[in-house]
């Protein structure tokens, strides 16, 4: 495989991952309008976090579209620490607000 094509399965799971985070907030966003009050509070301080988190994964997809391709693989290791901290803010926040 070559580095382009590396470069580009890489940032296709990416963007899959972040579609299915994207995906996971509207579910969670519709649970909230239908829920009392007292759930809506916390849903929405916990939703400001998790679109923060989106953007922040975002952004780092555009560094790695744009990166060179000899910048590109210091990019992508520095990316799975953010990757993971998403991750697992999505995680959290599903864990406790699907089961609601």
């Amino acid at each position: 495989m070559s580095l382009k094509e590396a470069k580009d399965a890489y940032i296709g799971k990416l963007k899959l991952q972040l579609d299915e985070w994207s995906a996971d907030l509207d579910a969670m966003e519709a649970k909230a309008r239908q829920a009392d009050a007292g759930f809506k509070e916390k849903f929405n301080a916990k939703a400001e976090e998790l679109r923060y988190q989106k953007t922040l994964a975002q952004g780092r997809i555009n560094a790695l579209h744009e990166a060179a391709d000899d910048a590109w693989e210091e990019l992508r290791n520095g990316s799975e620490n953010i990757w993971s901290t998403v991750r697992q803010t999505f995680a959290d926040a599903k864990a406790k607000f699907d089961n609601k």
